[in-house]
């Protein structure tokens, strides 16, 4: 079994609203262990005996059975995140600007937005890998960023889930404790 940090596209805004409680239940029943969700927006921890790509076909196939939406998942596992979260080079607390993580299920298209977003004047980005790039927004005026605008495009949306920095890390220390208690059989 390998512990997976599952990034949900797209819920609880835009009229697609699951409840972490019921999000939980069904993800087990579609054969995971494990689950825990973090926060209300779209993080869970789980195990599982396949591999990130089994893991993200079984939750989208799982999610859009029993919540009925276009369900889209970004998989990492620990390790993965934690190095993530160490290569951003932004801060995870300012009173200025807020930094920010897009996660990505294609590296074309993350190398696209990466891409995109260089040519907007003023963003402060950096790649992280080919999976995920950091960003800076001003604090009180993330959506209206133009690095906002532009991945909120419906293009991005299959295969990109953005995190702030701060939620990333909680993730980071849930997946890490799951797969150390995992590793310990508790």
């Amino acid at each position: 079994m390998k512990t997976y940090a599952v990034f949900l596209r797209g819920i609880n805004v835009g009229g697609i609203n699951i409840k972490m409680a019921d999000l939980k239940p069904a993800l087990t029943a579609c054969g995971f262990s494990g689950v825990k969700t973090l926060l209300a927006s779209g993080n869970v921890v789980l195990s599982s005996d396949l591999d990130a790509a089994g893991v993200k076909d079984a939750c989208e196939k799982c999610l859009r059975e029993a919540f009925g939406y276009d369900a889209w998942v970004v998989v990492l596992d620990a390790g993965r995140v934690a190095g993530l979260v160490e290569a951003c080079p932004y801060p995870a607390d300012d009173s200025t600007t807020h930094s920010y993580i897009t996660l990505s299920s294609d590296p074309a298209v993350l190398k696209e937005l990466f891409d995109a977003g260089a040519a907007l004047e003023g963003t402060e980005q950096t790649l992280l890998g080919p999976e995920a790039m950091a960003w800076l927004a001003p604090a009180g005026g993330t959506l209206d960023s133009p690095f906002s605008k532009l991945s909120a495009k419906a293009k991005y949306k299959a295969a990109t889930t953005t995190r702030n920095l701060r939620t990333l890390i909680k993730v980071r220390d849930a997946v890490e404790a799951a797969a150390k208690a995992a590793a310990a059989g508790t």
